[in-house]
């Protein structure tokens, strides 16, 4: 067959490879960075994992058969086609139905064709309006697209959410049930509907300026300049993008004026506030953005040591570091050689344990998470989020500073954690610390936790809430 050219075609081919193989979707879509169609098939590929559940609800719904009966290439071109139906309003009906039934044609047979061409007609004589104020609509007929607009079905297709709260939201919003159960307990309803449409929505792309080589307003007129549709989010001072495409194509990018990182990450190292006089460690660096943000905050002054367990994912460190002209400053160095270099250069004034987890914070941007995470996924994340914590404590200088940072909003492993590891470890106090929840409002961001920890006797300088 050859190789697809279409954004609806690669998207089905990128889904059905990604299903295949047990991957993450953003690893095939490289393969198609050339194509110009490429951000509208990242579109169709990311919107259809985001919301798989609810799409596969419509299409059993609309099909004389179980999603499990349906062979998965045609599955997959069914959810683009629904997902395209419901939640891409602009798109052109016909098109949408045309091409779908064109492709399982060249890629299948003409009865698996008619199918397709069935179910995504009868999904379209059943909706009411692809575009309506969900303050005006029936809830249970319809699905919400954003926070103000849904689209709404003449049947219903969800459960009552004043009566079934979690079954609503986990349907709706295509996410585990135990996991909006928790946040239904932990923040209450009106928090949990604001963390459930930031998990679906699609996260914009922020860009952090060099503050070593420009400044947000220089580097805004220069992407203005190449026609690039930005703007400066005023109280970060970051550049977000209206119109995102390839990244390294930007101007800037080669001369290492910015680097990409979202809202909510940023604020960890702000948090802390890095001293220049500080010799630092950053444990868990992989790709390096939060090492970036440490040299520069630091004024290009602090010296840093960066590593990674992962070493394919240091490699990315290097070269970011070496990208954004920071090599003077930054130390990368293989997990294994980390005792070696504190036996011979001593223990650090600060330490940073950008923890992996469980990404609950940053469910839009990597949709996969919530297909793949369990309870016991996170009880063994603890684990190894407790011991990291431990370790990084035993390399710092009396005095020190410890950071702590997730991009998950789970208890368990944000503030439950920390209040775990200082009730272990009575000489460390806790001198501030942040919980951040994702927003879809403007200017839309991730969550994510992070938390400041002194070991010891010494002064502290870090930022406070």
């Amino acid at each position: 067959m050859r190789r697809p050219t279409t954004a609806r075609s690669i998207a089905v081919e990128v889904l059905c490879e990604a299903q295949l193989r047990q991957v993450f979707a953003g690893e095939l879509l490289d393969k198609y960075l050339q194509l110009t169609e490429r951000q509208r098939a990242t579109d169709l590929v990311f919107g259809v994992i985001r919301n798989r559940t609810v799409i596969d609800t419509v299409i059993r719904r609309f099909s004389s058969y179980s999603t499990e009966q349906v062979p998965d290439k045609i599955l997959n071109v069914l959810r683009v086609g629904v997902y395209e139906l419901v939640f891409c309003p602009q798109a052109a009906e016909y098109a949408i139905v045309n091409e779908a039934v064109e492709y399982t044609k060249n890629s299948a047979n003409r009865k698996q064709a008619g199918f397709v061409n069935a179910v995504l007609r009868q999904t379209l004589r059943h909706i009411v309006s692809r575009q309506k104020i969900l303050d005006q609509a029936l809830p249970p007929n319809t699905l919400p697209q954003s926070t103000d607009m849904g689209c709404e079905f003449s049947i219903e297709l969800l459960p009552d959410r004043n009566v079934s709260p979690v079954e609503y939201f986990s349907i709706a919003f295509s996410l585990p049930a135990w996991l909006v159960g928790g946040w239904l307990s932990e923040y209450g309803l009106e928090q949990t509907m604001q963390i459930v449409f930031a998990s679906n929505r699609r996260p914009s792309v922020y860009l952090r300026p060099n503050p070593l080589k420009t400044t947000a307003g220089e580097l805004a007129e220069k992407l203005k300049a190449a026609e690039v549709e930005c703007e400066v989010e005023l109280e970060s001072q970051m550049i977000k993008l209206i119109s995102p495409g390839s990244i390294t194509a930007l101007p800037g990018f080669d001369e290492g004026l910015f680097s990409v990182q979202d809202l909510s990450a940023a604020e960890t190292v702000r948090l802390l506030n890095p001293q220049p006089v500080w010799t630092i460690l950053d444990l868990c660096a992989a790709p390096g953005t939060k090492t970036i943000q440490l040299a520069q905050t630091a004024g290009g002054t602090a010296k840093i040591l960066a590593t990674d367990i992962d070493s394919s994912r240091l490699r990315k460190v290097k070269e970011n570091v070496a990208r954004l002209g920071l090599s003077h400053f930054v130390t990368v160095i293989e997990y294994d050689a980390l005792d070696d270099f504190v036996k011979r250069f001593g223990d650090f004034d600060c330490v940073l344990v950008d923890a992996p987890c469980s990404n609950t914070g940053v469910l839009a941007r990597r949709p996969e998470v919530r297909h793949r995470i369990t309870p016991d996924s996170i009880a063994k994340l603890t684990k190894a989020q407790g011991d990291l914590l431990c370790k990084a404590a035993k390399l710092l200088k009396p005095g020190g500073v410890l950071c702590y940072s997730t991009c998950s909003i789970q208890p368990e492993e944000d503030n439950v954690l920390v209040k775990s590891f200082l009730r272990d470890n009575p000489g460390f106090k806790l001198k501030a610390e942040k919980l951040i929840f994702p927003s879809a409002q403007q200017p839309d961001h991730d969550g994510g936790y992070a938390a400041i920890m002194e070991k010891g006797s010494g002064t502290f300088s870090g930022g406070g809430l």
